[in-house]
This record gives C-alpha cells, structure tokens and sequence, in this order.
C-alpha cells in the first residue's frame, strides 16, 4: 500500500506518522502499534508483522506498508542539487549515464532516491559515499507522484546494488 499527502504545515513526520497511521487501520483494522528501532536504527512495529517506510521532502510525506520488508525514498523534482557529488556517490556505470543525461539533476536525484531506498531496505542506512551500487536511470523502482521521485523497493524483488 502506498500514500502520499502535501505536508500543509505539518513536519515531515507528523504527516508520514498520519498516513501510517491510516494506512495500518485501512489494512488491518487496527489502530497504529507502537513503534521501536531496530539494531541499525531503522523504525519497525513493535507488535506487528507488517512492514512500512517513510519518506519526505519539503512539501510532501510519501508511506508504504506491506507484510514484507519494504522501502520509500523521495525527493522534489524541482530540488536542485550539486553536480559534483556525481563524483563521490555515483559508480563508474552510474557516472556515464548521469554524463549522458540530457537532465543531469534529475539524472543525479534519481540515482540518489535509489541508492537512499535501497539503503533503508538493508535497515543499515547510507554510510560513507554510496558508489559501489549498479543502478539504472531508467529503474522501474522510480516513479514521478506529486511532484517528486519516488523509489520503492520490496524485498523478495530483483534490483541492482
């Protein structure tokens, strides 16, 4: 399942913590568990065999649930970035795709909401320069919503890291 919603004044949290919340209670009936960190830190429900991530940027909250490990990351379109950290998060296969994008800021924010998502996946995080992963520009894993690049990985599906 997944939801998105502008933020209208809320934090990032507050609006991703609502759409948690309404999507748990669409799908189980339930009101929202409580919610502890795991060993790498990544959120999980404490009483609850469901799975969720959230994402947000400055204007929007994405969620997913689902009964297996799942993984959002999202950032505004419209959000301009620094080049030049093509050379430090990107790998050799990245880094010609991005130098052969016509949109290199999208081409950079893309690559970044898949390294970000897949990270969450893992429940380790990014740590250091994430340039050792294989991603493709044109990964079925990203979406445009609302705005924004939205990447979502299930685990149990192909992807490249």
């Amino acid at each position: 399942m997944l939801a998105s919603c502008s933020l209208n004044g809320r934090s990032g949290h507050e609006a991703g913590r609502a759409l948690l919340a309404r999507l748990y209670r669409e799908a189980t009936g339930q009101p929202l568990p409580p919610i502890e960190a795991g060993a790498w830190g990544k959120p999980a429900f404490a009483d609850s065999d469901w799975h969720f991530s959230i994402s947000h940027t400055k204007n929007h909250a994405f969620c997913v649930l689902a009964e297996t490990n799942i993984a959002i990351d999202a950032e505004e379109l419209n959000r301009r970035v620094n080049l030049s950290l093509a050379e430090k998060i990107l790998s050799p296969m990245e880094k010609t795709q991005f130098d052969a994008a016509d949109d290199k800021n999208r081409a950079l924010l893309t690559f970044w909401v898949l390294k970000e998502a897949s990270a969450k996946l893992s429940g380790r995080g990014l740590r250091g320069y994430p340039n050792e992963t294989a991603f493709s520009l044109d990964d079925p894993h990203v979406r445009e919503m609302d705005g924004c690049l939205v990447a979502i990985f299930i685990e149990g599906e192909t992807y490249a890291v």
